[in-house]
């Protein structure tokens, strides 16, 4: 299937969820995009909801379907917590995830951007990867002695950051304080319908 490329905005309206996490994609129109989009309420089958919500997660995130299923197995291979929890986990100790996070972006996109053009650090070096996987006190900062103006504008912002990182806003670093609990993760994603999506398919 091939990746659905349209604007943050669309994805959202199709799928009734914010994506970018702020829930104006759906202040005007929270019907999907389109003609008919007020007319698509029918029921889906058990099948078609454990698609939307596989949807939602990875739309969330901003992964492709190779990538978010490695991590999946990932985490359904650890034994030590259950399964969802687990997928969550990994998915927010993704770097692009944590830059954002910590606010130093507005958005995983320009968080992605941030990392891909090598600006970031994790314990003092260069890492260019948004997939990268940070361990708990790994430390987050730019390459830059002065960071870049989009940076700051996004610290400047003063943005929520979650209880299990730690932000030092003058120095533009934040750590991975510790690992999220459930109760700390977006409440509209039934991880459950994912598991037996991703349960049929392996």
């Amino acid at each position: 299937m091939s990746k659905f490329t349209g604007s943050k905005w669309k994805k959202s309206r199709r799928l009734g969820f914010s994506v970018l996490e702020t829930g104006d994609e759906l202040k005007k129109r929270a019907y999907g995009p389109g003609q008919h989009g007020q007319d698509r309420k029918r029921k889906p089958s058990e099948y078609g909801a454990q698609l939307v919500e596989k949807q939602k997660l990875k739309e969330l995130y901003g992964m492709n379907e190779r990538q978010f299923r490695r991590l999946f197995v990932i985490a359904k291979a650890d034994k030590t917590t259950v399964t969802g929890l687990a997928f969550f986990r990994i998915l927010e100790s993704r770097l692009d995830n944590l830059v954002y996070r910590m606010g130093f972006a507005r958005t995983r996109a320009a968080a992605r951007q941030l990392v891909n053009h090598g600006h970031v650090t994790v314990n003092g070096k260069k890492v260019d990867i948004a997939s990268y996987l940070c361990n708990v006190g790994d430390v987050i900062g730019f390459k830059e002695e002065s960071p870049l103006a989009v940076v700051k504008a996004s610290v400047e912002g003063k943005p929520a950051t979650p209880a299990y990182v730690t932000v030092d806003a003058e120095k533009f670093q934040g750590t991975l304080a510790r690992l999220p609990e459930r109760n700390e993760l977006p409440k509209e994603i039934n991880e459950a319908q994912i598991i037996e999506y991703y349960n049929r398919k392996l």
